[in-house]
């Protein structure tokens, strides 16, 4: 009798206990446990980081309710040994097995790198990896490989015109080359048919519509004259005219802290000192943005050859159609300057 009320006892205890283990198995791995009446987290797991650093995290900003069972979950599941760099959208509501399963396979959310106000190589590639894990450095070393950019069908000269300034989405992870190899293929879907169509309407290629778009976009801070000014350049290399451009002409000397062209700068020899030479400098003198290449590719119908800026400092140019009125509207504008003592 007393034997048959021990094993009567036996088995509720081990009942219970089974029951007990199997329910906190089910907490462990099935219930909510992640950001638990909260809201969506991103979080950035990097390169060196190792699981005490993301433990740190998901700790430090409540993302984790029970470390304990987090960490249990992650340690049966092999991820310690198998973290994977990139960015994570940690839900609310998330079970463990949900979480870990999903940092273990990689699963990021994509990132966003955006450039634009670029003028040279190095600008360029420190914006262009500002959000990601890829160096600069080495993306620096990419635009600077003529190996590389040859086989893209680009030079030194002209590599910056296959960079269209916008944002893009990509992983924290890409690496550099890969990178290149994702704004070649934006560059080939920017170029499409439509606009590789107006471009040899032009007589010019992708690459030089990019140069002069750079030009155009230095010459005004306003967008909408840009298509009045692209067609003086036009106008001008329909006639052979050399175009006289002073952002081509500061980029040649390099001296980007120049506010006023004088005649000692003409004098350099440079590609892009066109004053001295005919046609469009080799490659674009800053990254235009997607406005400026549009605005070269739908110009303004007209006869103008000269502008200069208007002596109210609004921004805008007087355009004319010959020399004469040209000197009459720089001098205007010249008079205005030295009144305003702008550049003293």
């Amino acid at each position: 009798m007393n034997r048959n009320k021990f094993l009567i006892g036996f088995v509720v205890v081990f009942s219970i206990l089974i029951t007990s283990f199997v329910f906190y198995f089910y907490q462990v791995f099935f219930s909510e446990n992640i950001l638990v009446e909260k809201g969506d987290e991103v979080i950035l797991i990097e390169e060196a980081m190792d699981f005490q650093d993301l433990q740190d995290i998901v700790y430090d900003r409540g993302i984790v309710n029970d470390m304990l069972s987090f960490s249990f979950v992650a340690k049966l599941l092999d991820y310690q040994e198998n973290m994977k760099p990139g960015l994570y959208l940690m839900k609310k509501d998330m079970t463990n097995l949900q979480a870990v399963r999903m940092l273990r396979a990689g699963e990021q959310i994509p990132t966003t790198t955006t450039f634009n106000n670029v003028r040279l190589k190095p600008d360029l590639a420190g914006k262009i990896t500002d959000n990601l894990q890829a160096d600069s450095v080495t993306f620096l070393k990419l635009l600077n490989s003529d190996s590389l950019i040859n086989s893209y069908g680009f030079t030194q000269d002209n590599i910056l015109s296959m960079f269209i300034p916008n944002t893009y989405e990509v992983y924290y992870t890409i690496s550099e080359q890969a990178l290149f190899d994702k704004m070649y293929a934006e560059y080939q879907r920017f170029w499409n048919a439509e606009r590789k169509s107006k471009a040899e309407a032009l007589g010019l290629s992708p690459t030089e519509v990019s140069a002069l778009a750079a030009i155009v976009q230095a010459e005004s801070v306003q967008s909408d004259e840009r298509p009045k000014i692209a067609e003086v350049y036009l106008n001008r290399l329909e006639r052979n005219m050399r175009l006289q451009a002073d952002p081509a002409l500061v980029y040649a000397v390099g001296d980007f802290t120049i506010k006023r062209v004088l005649n000692v700068h003409k004098e350099v020899d440079s590609p892009y000192n066109l004053y001295k030479y005919n046609g469009l400098p080799p490659g674009p003198i800053n990254l235009p943005e997607i406005e400026s290449i549009d605005a070269v590719l739908n110009p303004d119908e007209h006869n103008f050859i000269y502008f200069c800026a208007k002596p109210d400092f609004s921004g805008y140019h007087a355009f004319a159609t010959n020399l004469r009125q040209h000197n009459i509207n720089a001098r205007d504008y010249q008079n205005a300057l030295n009144r305003s003592n702008i550049y003293k």
